[in-house]
């Protein structure tokens, strides 16, 4: 590809393992770095479940708002992209002798520098993850208050933010698991419903058929409608390839040697992975949008109304994925705020510590998922914003930055074109997005 191996001035084989007692103790007890006994197949699971989210039901949705040309298009570069820069971020997890990267951050202040690393990785890296959180735990809600719907059809109804209170009660228990490992049972789960669903989602479109007067024209007739519609579908679709955020963090789990390096077993993990994606992603966008058309609802399986037990069972996937998904994001959060609160702050690493510091933050994201339910805009919205950065471009910097490929060589010209690419879908998809949530802002009363 073009590329030389990078060379650290720094290193020194004496230097590797030289952390004080009292590190050990600090990163024995971090989520991240306290178990490192992961199989490529736990790689496999974490990665479909960090990627295989809510955005796959949005899919036929942003079809119809991209159209069968453009959609099939976006969809398509969006998987091979996404496809290389993982490649590139499991690739550089140890490509210094000796230590490995097992954060983003740490690989963005390797390339950028101490400072200015953590200022450009962390906010794109936190808004992301708390940013997907938020819209699981609405996803999570809306599942929920859709299944209790479909069971029950004569019952009172309950609102919304009930539900979204049901969803987080499950996280105020889970999200004490220490660590990735001890949350691999939890995506396993994860992943199995997320094809379940997927399945049933495109399969019961199939089954369905093409509707009566479908049409696959713009909903929107203004020129302007149009294309602020389209913005906000390249963000849906942004939204759909969000696993980068956590690779670097997943890979960390996986035990490595000189002569075993971890990207092995990772890089199995994420072909598995990218596989189930594309059986995931593919029939659901375009079958879902050849049945329904531009009349499909921001979540396919609101369109799908019968049959009522399946569409409901589907509904009830959705939330037991989420849940995984939830913890997924959240984890690396976990995270970065226990590490502040031990190196920076000086507290003890105990176990009152990190109840108090998850509890805040569960409630904080279904605080903020109660107030602001917008589904479809906050996809679009968030999908531009932070997942076009650090999962299009971000790595593609990072791999010139170190690496210095030679100009006009197949690694430069690949990896600028990704660049490219994605700065346009990061200021592109938020308009688009920032639209929709105004527009449902405005019918919209806080915690109806």
């Amino acid at each position: 590809m073009g590329t030389q191996a990078p060379n650290d001035q720094n290193y020194n084989p004496n230097n590797v393992d030289t952390q004080s007692e009292k590190e050990k103790a600090i990163n024995d007890w971090l989520p991240i770095t306290s178990s490192r006994n992961a199989k490529w197949w736990y790689s496999a699971f974490h990665n479909v479940t960090a990627m295989v989210g809510a955005g796959v039901l949005s899919l036929p949705y942003a079809m119809s708002e991209l159209g069968w040309g453009p959609g099939v298009a976006v969809l398509v570069i969006s998987w091979v992209v996404t496809f290389y820069t993982l490649w590139q971020m499991v690739e550089m997890h140890e490509m210094v002798p000796g230590k490995r990267f097992d954060r983003y951050h740490e690989l963005g202040q390797h390339a950028f520098g101490e400072k200015l690393g953590l200022y450009i990785v962390v906010p794109q890296q936190l808004v992301c993850e708390v940013g997907v959180d938020i819209v699981y735990m609405v996803t999570g809600g809306k599942s929920l208050k859709k299944f209790h719907d479909l069971v029950c059809k004569d019952c009172q109804n309950i609102r919304l933010t009930f539900f979204i209170m049901i969803f987080a009660s499950v996280h105020f228990v889970l999200s004490h698991l220490p660590n990735f490992n001890s949350i691999s049972g939890v995506s396993l789960a994860a992943a199995v419903m997320s094809l379940s669903y997927s399945t049933i989602a495109w399969a019961a479109s199939l089954h369905k058929g093409v509707q009566p007067n479908v049409q696959y024209s713009y909903t929107e007739k203004s020129t302007a409608g149009k294309v602020f519609n389209f913005f906000s579908a390249l963000g849906d679709v942004a939204f759909a390839y969000a696993g980068h955020n956590v690779v670097l963090e997943i890979q960390a789990t996986i035990p490595s040697t000189p002569e075993k390096p971890s990207k092995g077993p990772m890089w199995k993990g994420v072909i598995v992975a990218y596989i189930v994606v594309a059986l995931c992603y593919f029939p659901v966008a375009l079958i879902g949008y050849w049945t329904f058309g531009n009349n499909v609802q921001d979540n396919i399986l609101i369109s799908l109304q019968k049959p009522t037990w399946l569409i409901a069972m589907a509904n009830m996937f959705v939330v037991i994925h989420v849940i995984g998904s939830y913890q997924i994001y959240a984890m690396p959060v976990f995270d970065m705020i226990e590490t502040t609160l031990v190196k920076k702050l000086n507290f003890k690493p105990t176990l009152m510590l990190r109840f108090v510091s998850r509890n805040i933050y569960v409630a904080f994201t279904m605080f903020v998922g109660i107030t602001f339910p917008f589904f479809g805009g906050l996809l679009g919205f968030f999908g531009g914003f932070a997942f076009a950065p650090t999962t299009y471009f971000l790595p593609c910097i990072i791999w010139l930055a170190i690496y210095k490929p030679r100009r006009f060589s197949l690694s430069w010209v690949t990896n600028w074109i990704c660049i490219i690419l994605g700065v346009l879908l990061m200021i592109l998809s938020p308009i688009g997005g920032l639209r929709q949530i105004i527009k449902a802002a405005k019918d919209y009363q806080f915690y109806s």
